[in-house]
């Protein structure tokens, strides 16, 4: 592999694809890794949901530019095959050669794909690691966002800057230790690179726009590190010289700035003042720069418009190109990127609905990589997840924002029966004891206090959960009064006999607990468990039956953003907080905002969804994730052995944790079940991304 000049003067990319022969697997020798493995955790299998990933189908696109008329486009080419999800590609060469990132192994890798190939070539990556991001291949390097060194510090983004060699895995650690890097760009000589940055900096809870700084260093020296401009994200360089990058404006709209790089990296003083490139009216993102220093690809967002599209915006006239629109008027298109010298010009996007060529279908089940050998992890295309006794059956949400009720499916994703129907309900719990009856909160979600949502016991005969699935018929008996409330988030004794679940009948939400059969409707069925003032929610109660784990903002009542846990004992005694940031005065230990708290099944381990670990990725640059720092973590009762289980993107949460008896068979998962639903690619851009501004 080398890189040689093209008749435009800028750098192409040539490379031998015989080195990237299915057949002749890379070798990898990795001088940095990272053990979660120092505190064994109980076995098992844990299920979870991500906003919205399950509807991306993201493949990439291209479109050939013409010479003489730049804003004429040929026809729009996919260059990827339709497996997984496949995002933030860069062009190595004007021949359409990308390395691009895939998350078909079940965690994002890289690889390399170009027009003639049959499938991707997988390009070397840390086998540590939960999160590859925005390669770029300079030489016979890939430069990488991963996030697989703790910093140290929680409420700190792993995220970081690395190289290695392209034909085997060589890794060098480019980002000093303790600071973050995000979205990497380098110059057209291949002597600098810029990287939004938050340096040593500790996250600070945002991310509608994250508060990074533009950051150069050369290639060669990246301990020299220099601040060009603070404020912004996503640089993109023309020549050496000028970087263009994006941030909101003080009038609210996101658009793209310039900042021009002083020679040899040398400031008198301090960051240089950035110039706004694009006018307001519009939001502008994720810009990439031609190599003529005229043009910008940029993703817009117009008053009037429901999707983000790709335009070219002509600097000197200051006019705007559509590119997108005109294709595919009703579709998202992402993070546009252009080849070396302006050939062709690249984004990725849903793939379309009915794809002739890779998976039309979301899978029930989709393997995820665990962080942990004896873990297994796998994330559901629904909600509020809840394992059968025996674990051969799951029960979920498929959406609680509209009336698709409770649904049943096998724990190997096949075969789905329809238990409710026609009724919004969230939050699952299935009896321990009794393989024929499941808990529900019937109403809508995300309420107040007293809206009026309610308990639901569900009863159906088992045997019906064969054959080729479909209705099946139910007993559904309400638990709490109509007039009582925001009832929710059941979790069910281990005897099988009582409830637990938040209400809000006092005008406040608290935990109660509540008689499994016959609700409060007979005398002494219901009883208190927590008062106060403030939100204590989303109980379980522990396999062991000595505990109950809650979330609660109790320490800080005014805060409805963060939340932490507290175990109580069922009759109500030794309620205790579980420091999971730090102990009682630290500077982090009101930070917290965790969630969708459950048991492992010794009762030893807690498992829910946190902000510890900040934001992975820009958040501007991929569809809605209403909180895009929520990861999954373990940690022990008395708040030791934290561990992270997942790093990216996304929002993940509603977690179930199976543990008893026989563990699942991954190898058995059935994926391209007839009972999967159709990929329509709905999902929605960031709702902090308003054009009524």
């Amino acid at each position: 592999m080398r890189i040689t000049t093209g008749s435009s003067g800028s750098p192409l990319l040539l490379i031998n694809t015989n080195n990237f022969s299915l057949h002749s697997p890379l070798t990898f020798h990795s001088h940095h890794t990272h053990s979660q493995m120092d505190h064994p955790i109980p076995k098992g299998t844990i299920i979870f949901s991500t906003v919205g990933r399950s509807d991306y189908g993201f493949d990439i696109f291209s479109l050939q530019l013409q010479p003489q008329q730049p804003t004429t486009l040929g026809p729009e080419h996919r260059l990827t095959d339709g497996i997984s999800v496949n995002f933030n590609a860069q062009f190595l060469d004007d021949n359409q050669t990308i390395v691009f990132v895939s998350e078909r192994t079940g965690s994002p890798r890289f690889y390399l794909t170009r027009p003639g190939f049959s499938s991707p070539k997988s390009l070397p990556f840390v086998p540590s690691s939960l999160f590859h991001d925005r390669p770029v291949v300079n030489n016979d390097r890939i430069y990488f966002i991963s996030a697989h060194e703790d910093p140290g510090r929680l409420f700190k983004s792993w995220s970081a800057l690395y190289s290695t060699r392209i034909d085997q895995l060589d890794l060098t650690r480019l980002t000093p230790l303790g600071s973050v890097d995000y979205s990497p760009a380098i110059s057209q000589s291949r002597k600098f690179i810029a990287v939004a940055s938050y340096g040593s900096r500790s996250w600070g809870g945002e991310f509608h726009e994250l508060n990074t700084d533009v950051v150069v260093f050369p290639e060669s020296d990246p301990d020299n590190r220099v601040t060009v401009c603070e404020r912004g994200g996503w640089p993109t360089w023309f020549g050496d010289s000028v970087i263009y990058f994006h941030r909101q404006a003080e009038d609210g709209w996101w658009s793209i700035f310039r900042v021009d790089i002083p020679e040899n990296l040398k400031l008198s003083g301090p960051p240089n003042t950035a110039t706004r490139v694009t006018p307001p009216g519009l939001h502008c993102f994720t810009p990439a720069a031609m190599h003529d220093g005229k043009r910008l690809a940029v993703a817009t967002r117009r008053r009037g418009r429901n999707f983000r599209h790709v335009e070219i915006f002509d600097i000197e006239s200051e006019t705007f190109h559509p590119v997108t629109e005109t294709l595919n008027p009703d579709l998202h298109h992402y993070n546009p990127f252009v080849s070396p010298g302006s050939k062709f010009i690249g984004y990725h996007r849903f793939r379309g609905t009915g794809s002739t060529q890779g998976e039309s279908t979301i899978p029930n089940l989709n393997p995820v990589l665990s962080p942990i050998k004896p873990l297994k992890m796998l994330r559901i295309n629904a909600s509020f997840p809840s394992f059968s006794p025996n674990g051969d059956f799951i029960a979920f949400n498929p959406n609680f924002d509209t009336n698709s009720g409770v649904k049943v499916f096998k724990s190997n994703g096949s075969k789905r029966w329809t238990l409710l129907k026609g009724r919004t309900a969230f939050y699952n719990a299935w009896s321990p004891t009794e393989k024929h009856v499941i808990y529900t909160s019937v109403g809508p979600i995300f309420q107040s206090a007293k809206a009026t949502v309610q308990i639901a016991r569900i009863k159906f005969d088992p045997s019906d959960l064969n054959g080729d699935g479909g209705d099946v018929k139910c007993d559904v008996k309400i638990l709490t009064k109509e007039e009582t409330g925001n009832n929710a988030f059941p979790s069910c004794s281990p005897d099988g006999k009582s409830i637990v679940f938040r209400s809000g009948r006092s005008g406040f939400k608290n935990l109660y607990i509540v008689d499994a059969v016959n609700g409060e409707f007979v005398d002494g069925g219901l009883r208190r468990l927590t008062e106060g003032p403030w939100i204590d929610t989303m109980p379980s109660w522990s396999p062991r039956g000595d505990l109950i784990a809650f979330s609660s903002n109790r320490h800080n009542p005014d805060d409805v953003t963060t939340f932490s846990i507290y175990v109580v004992k069922p009759d109500g005694s030794d309620l205790r907080r579980i420091h999971v940031a730090g102990s009682e005065g630290s500077d982090n230990v009101d930070r917290e905002r965790i969630n969708h708290v459950c048991f492992s099944e010794d009762g030893e381990w807690l498992l829910f969804t946190a902000n510890l670990g900040g934001v992975t990725a820009e958040p501007v640059s991929w569809p809605n994730q209403f909180q895009p720092y929520g990861d999954l973590y373990v940690v022990r009762l008395d708040g030791s052995g934290l561990r992270r289980l997942t790093c990216n993107a996304y929002e993940n949460g509603t977690p179930a944790w199976y543990t008893g008896g026989e563990e699942l068979d991954m190898e058995r998962l059935c994926l391209g079940s007839e009972d999967e639903n159709e990929l329509r690619g709905e999902f929605e851009e960031p709702l902090w991304i308003s054009c009524d501004i």
